[in-house]
């Protein structure tokens, strides 16, 4: 599983409570149909994201691209919201809150969630349903807006070198 090439994506997000706007390094997404348009974004089922997404029905999926600025933006999200996910780690690491967006240039979407200034294109999502498969929930999710931002190659877990299998 190691060896399966994935692309790397931001999905943003913003918090029911008090309107924070969040956003997630994600490398299970795709499209699932073309009318309607019906994205699958796949979530830890403890994910904040999904939380918010639950809460109020909408996210972007942000493309990154083969270049410095998207490389320096993915190890940003690389981190997880909290940090008692990471095991082994203690005391204000541990209990430390990461809202990645923190100093990270975005706009709105029509439905008030974050497409990076420095992404290569996007595009909004309408919850449609959710379905729990093992530790994780798959999100559909029907395409509303989107954008090119710049013409570029996508990022892959290929041109990080980085993996992932769980």
């Amino acid at each position: 599983m190691h060896e399966m090439p994935y692309g790397l994506y931001i999905i943003g997000s913003k918090e029911a409570e008090g309107g924070k706007v969040n956003g997630m390094m994600a490398d299970w997404v795709m499209q699932v149909s073309f009318d309607p348009r019906i994205v699958a974004v796949s979530f830890e089922d403890t994910s904040h994201t999904l939380q918010n997404i639950r809460e109020r029905k909408h996210f972007t999926v942000n493309l990154l691209a083969q270049d410095d600025e998207s490389m320096e933006l993915a190890r940003r999200f690389a981190q997880p919201f909290s940090g008692e996910k990471v095991q082994g780690r203690k005391g204000e690491e541990r209990t430390k809150v990461h809202y990645k967006l923190d100093g990270t240039g975005y706009q709105m979407s029509p439905n008030g969630c974050p497409v990076l200034d420095a992404a290569m294109g996007w595009f909004e999502c309408e919850l449609a349903d959710t379905q729990s498969i093992g530790d994780h929930v798959l999100v559909l999710g029907v395409v509303l807006d989107g954008g090119i931002l710049k013409e570029a190659e996508p990022m892959t877990s290929s041109y990080t070198g980085w993996t992932y299998s769980g």
